[in-house]
């Protein structure tokens, strides 16, 4: 093969695909990235077995040929080249060896047979509709941070999305939990999405495809079945398995009677959590939020670094109480408030408490933070 391609599309496609290359590999094709040069396009594909990448380029093609070279070495030797240096490619299927020339710069690289590259078999994948960029974006962002990674659960390793039909409008839903929190955003369902199984997409695969939307412009393509998803971003297609398990019925973990509605400033509660969290043991972060007629003040004892409270200004009418969270948990919460306005809605102290946007009406995302003793 023998291919000229500008520096900044080759790693441009390379810091695509090899996050997913793992760094320690038992088997060692699975640490090279396979280049088929065809036309007028280099495509590179990657695999951990789990997840599949593939990210196209233009290039000028003089040979076409396939192989797989090591997928960390090449991206940090593309990294370290000049903007705007045309790199020359040079395969060599007789020795087996990449030469790689940009300028006074010449490598050789060790490669392996093309034909040994493992494929990730695709069945039929048959719902198929697009979701906005911006709306899947939201789905995963405020997802995230809440899956689980206790290997155990195996089930709650990743976002649960599926379609909910039963209610006035049909939504696409994003749901994730690790047990101490749950969050659950939705957007109105597409077209085409309505017969799609509930499927529990991987937590890798998730931020594999956030970095991929980071560039993404318009509609995503979903293509789902039971065992596999796919995600068309631009012409960047990402192929993952799903976790198989059955995700728990989350809507029982979401109060429906709690009656103590407060809201807040959600910048200026972040900023009181985090200042009166620093003496908090690293072990618990134990905050507890003492309520009030119009005042929440936030407390952390702490017997071998002291003790820290903070006084805010608050919407809250209903009965004095306490109630213990942990400050971690909060934060990653308040963090997902779009609005200005936080609002909680409490039982008592010993039950799950829900949080949102106060500004958010239609609830695209709700929240529910599970209290601790303090």
């Amino acid at each position: 093969m023998k291919a000229t391609i500008e520096r900044a599309a080759f790693f441009k496609s390379l810091n695509h695909v090899q996050s997913v290359v793992e760094r320690r590999n038992t088997i060692p094709i699975l640490s090279n990235i396979l280049i088929q040069a065809s036309g007028s396009v280099l495509s590179l594909t990657a695999t951990d077995l789990d997840i599949e990448i593939i990210e196209t380029a233009q290039a000028s093609i003089m040979q076409e040929s396939a192989f797989t070279v090591s997928a960390h070495t090449l991206y940090d030797i593309v990294r370290k080249l000049p903007e705007g240096a045309q790199i020359q490619l040079d395969y060599s299927e007789e020795n087996a060896r990449l030469a790689l020339s940009a300028g006074r710069s010449r490598f050789q690289l060790p490669c392996l047979p093309a034909q040994d590259f493992p494929a990730l078999s695709v069945e039929d994948l048959s719902i198929q509709f697009d979701v906005s960029s911006q709306d899947l974006i939201r789905l995963i962002d405020q997802t995230k941070f809440a899956i689980s990674t206790e290997e155990t659960r195996y089930y709650l390793n990743g976002i649960y999305l599926h379609a909910e039909t039963g209610g006035d409008a049909p939504l696409l839903r994003a749901v994730a939990t690790d047990g101490h929190r749950l969050a659950r955003v939705q957007t109105p369902l597409p077209a085409g999405a309505a017969d799609m199984p509930g499927v529990i997409v991987p937590r890798k695969a998730v931020l594999e495809l956030r970095r991929l939307l980071d560039d993404a412009e318009g509609d995503v393509h979903l293509s789902v079945s039971e065992a596999k998803i796919r995600f068309d971003v631009n012409g960047t297609i990402l192929t993952s398995k799903l976790i198989d398990g059955a995700f728990p019925d989350y809507s029982r973990v979401i109060p429906v009677d709690n009656d103590k509605v407060l809201t807040v400033e959600g910048r200026d509660l972040a900023q009181g959590v985090d200042r009166v969290a620093t003496i908090s043991t690293e072990k618990s972060r134990a905050i507890k939020l003492s309520l009030d007629d119009g005042r929440m003040t936030l407390a952390v004892n702490n017997p071998e670094s002291g003790s820290a409270s903070e006084e805010l200004s608050v919407d809250y009418a209903s009965s004095a109480m306490e109630i213990g969270f942990n400050s971690k948990y909060l934060l990653d919460i308040l963090g997902q408030i779009d609005g200005s306005v936080a609002k909680f809605i409490f039982a008592d102290a010993s039950s799950p408490t829900i949080i949102s946007d106060a500004e958010d009406t239609q609830g695209h995302a709700l929240f529910v933070l599970m209290p601790m003793r303090v």
